[in-house]
């Protein structure tokens, strides 16, 4: 296992874990097999790679207690990926943390380096996103979120807001520039989110090809 630089001795991060699964017919799509290993297990690694301590923020303990992580479940249920990411920095904050590293569940490609730079200079009001070629323009889901961010994000919870990036005009986010993203893989495959059986198929033939790349 990969251990913390210094650098990121103090980096508290969290997969996010705490949705219905609805697109994959109610099965758990962070415990699917890419390459031979869960999504969720793909994903621990990397932000291991970038962080101090990892935790796990879900709503069915049982399910994802094979993991290993800390686990709590959503302080606020039933609002999302925001209510997760409002978790996610809650808890930061309870431990002290300046904010928190979050990444979804089911990224299968994510970039330990990628995550690594998003916490890098990383302030406690603000948002660190990668940009990317998505209709939002970043991905909100592979990204830093200051614990200062958590009045903003409670305020739009209160406004009755479930988009993730409902806030983002009441904070300041700093948005990694794709050219700068790219430098640590392709961003539709470190993005790429296996939603549905037919994205798992499209991951498992990326790691095909990467595999057969690196022969």
């Amino acid at each position: 296992m990969s251990q913390a630089n210094e650098g990121e001795v103090h980096t508290f991060a969290a997969l996010l874990a705490g949705g219905a699964n609805r697109r994959y017919a109610g099965q758990p799509k962070a415990l699917e097999a890419v390459g031979g290993e869960p999504i969720a297990v793909r994903a621990i690694r990397a932000l291991r790679e970038a962080a101090a301590r990892v935790v796990l923020v879900a709503n069915d303990f049982d399910t994802y207690r094979s993991l290993g992580l800390e686990m709590r479940s959503d302080l606020r249920p039933g609002l999302g990926a925001l209510g997760g990411i409002h978790t996610a920095v809650c808890w930061a904050q309870e431990v002290g943390h300046p904010g928190v590293l979050v990444a979804a569940c089911d990224m299968p490609f994510l970039s330990a380096e990628l995550l690594r730079e998003l916490v890098r200079d990383a302030g406690s009001r603000e948002v660190v996103a990668p940009a990317s070629e998505s209709r939002r323009g970043l991905e909100p889901l592979c990204a830093w979120y200051g614990s200062g961010c958590r009045g903003a994000i409670e305020a739009a919870l209160d406004r009755g807001e479930r988009h993730v990036i409902s806030f983002f005009d009441d904070v300041t986010v700093r948005t990694l520039p794709l050219d700068e993203v790219g430098s640590f893989g392709d961003p539709e495959l470190m993005f790429l989110n296996v939603n549905t059986p037919a994205d798992r198929e499209r991951a498992e033939r990326a790691v095909r090809s990467l595999e057969g790349d690196a022969r």
